[in-house]
């Protein structure tokens, strides 16, 4: 096979990684942005929903799509009832101060961990494709699944921004983002506003992992990179910022598939690290971000 090929290759499952990439960054920045809170814990929601879509795909009966359609709508729910939950029993009492909210998530992440790790085992497991078909290209076969991986993400992802947009409770949300004094002085429960949000964002995380697991596999550390790149994106894209984390997590995306392809996983990892390094020199607050006043 020619270069262009392999190349046309590495851009496509680029797109699969950037896609998921960019629903697990995107309830990592939505978080920060309202709630100016660094959850650590965000990839513990991310491999807490691959392995509910494990145990849902064991449990419901039926041809594969019907388990998977399941844990798509159940595993998010579930996921954020738990970061809601943790929300209200912890981050609110620290009163959402950054250190504390930072060593708290960081006990959550190692919470999360440990119960998977107990009622999970430590091998990682299968969870069977909803969908089988392959594309076949002139140069080789596809998974149709991965293709639809990505559109799926880019609903969801459409259907965050219509929220944010041009629902009321966006409206609410932006308007706690900008003053949540303000806010609560003008009879917005802010408390209830944040555990929805950080709720969200977890939701998110959990989407994206069942959307990728059919691909990968379920294991209670697989959470580590999904943490990680999301961070490189948000930072690159900006703290805050949904366009920047959407076109920061199409630029890692991108670059972690052809330089895997051609070079090494490893490779790519360093490659985005230097960038966020190049970034935090060049522009602190990001692509897209705003400058601190």
């Amino acid at each position: 096979m020619d270069f262009g090929p392999f190349l046309l290759l590495a851009l496509m499952e680029g797109l699969v990684t950037a896609a998921v990439l960019a629903l697990t960054a995107s309830g990592l920045s939505l978080v920060f942005g309202i709630m100016r809170v660094v959850n650590v814990a965000h990839g513990a929601f991310f491999m807490l929903g691959a392995v509910l879509a494990w145990f849902v795909s064991q449990w419901v009966p039926g041809p594969p799509a019907l388990s998977f359609a399941v844990a798509l709508v159940l595993c998010p729910l579930i996921v954020g009832a738990i970061a809601a939950a943790a929300d209200t029993a912890v981050l609110k009492r620290l009163n959402y101060e950054p250190e504390a909210t930072i060593v708290a998530t960081i006990g959550l992440l190692y919470i999360l961990e440990q119960a998977a790790l107990s009622f999970f085992g430590p091998d990682a497991r299968p969870v069977p494709a909803p969908l089988n078909f392959r594309i076949q290209l002139p140069w080789f076969g596809y998974s149709g699944y991965k293709l639809a991986v990505v559109a799926a993400a880019a609903l969801v992802l459409l259907a965050v921004w219509l929220i944010l947009r041009h629902t009321r409770a966006g409206l609410i949300m932006r308007a706690t983002q900008i003053d949540r004094d303000t806010a609560r002085a003008f009879g917005i429960n802010v408390d209830r506003v944040y555990a929805g949000v950080f709720a969200m964002g977890a939701g998110l995380a959990a989407i994206a992992a069942v959307l990728i697991v059919p691909i990968q596999q379920a294991h209670y550390l697989m959470g580590g990179d999904p943490l990680l790149l999301s961070f490189i994106v948000v930072i690159i894209g900006g703290l805050g910022s949904l366009r920047g984390t959407l076109v920061a997590a199409l630029v890692i995306g991108l670059s972690d598939g052809v330089i895997s392809t051609f070079f090494a996983p490893t490779l790519a990892k360093i490659v985005a690290t230097l960038a966020v390094a190049l970034i935090l020199v060049l522009r602190p607050q990001g692509l897209f971000g705003k400058r601190a006043a």
